[in-house]
């Protein structure tokens, strides 16, 4: 090998060059105005620091998806083994009566919202009452002779 057929294994990437034109257009991704706009500028180091202790965004707390959603209500799940243990053929599934066994804690001395999951089995009919109900769950309180309402 000699020294003029040596190559770079990848090619030495130059920083792009913004704010003269060409394909962003307009302000190219400057913003408006202002000394950061200008040709030349490299903000004072000091000032850098400053901005990094600055928090992203504000007023959202530390997890900002549970802030943000925060009126959102979240159903407790009840798997259908839950309701084969506690429930006797012909009851009635509500609720009301999930809070009355224990298998459901009540929110704000209320009953939560509820949704029934399809992880289990089923031998006895059951009524299902005021509670959403997975396709799993569905077709096997079906299957057991049960009814959703």
């Amino acid at each position: 090998m000699q020294l003029h057929e040596l190559q770079p294994n990848h090619k030495s990437a130059t920083a792009r060059r913004i704010g003269r034109g060409g394909k962003r257009g307009k302000t190219s991704g400057r913003g408006h105005k202002g000394q950061n706009a200008r040709a030349g500028n490299s903000g004072r180091p000091e000032i850098r620091d400053f901005i990094k202790k600055l928090p992203k965004l504000r007023g959202h707390g530390v997890n900002r998806s549970r802030t943000v959603n925060s009126g959102r209500t979240q159903a407790v799940v009840v798997n259908v083994a839950a309701l084969q243990t506690h429930f006797a053929a012909g009851d009635t599934v509500s609720p009301k009566t999930l809070v009355a066994k224990g298998i459901v804690d009540a929110v704000a001395k209320r009953a939560p919202v509820v949704k029934i999951l399809g992880n289990g089995e089923l031998s006895h009919a059951l009524t299902v009452t005021n509670c959403a109900v997975s396709g799993a769950a569905t077709e096997k309180i079906k299957a057991a002779g049960g009814t959703i309402s």
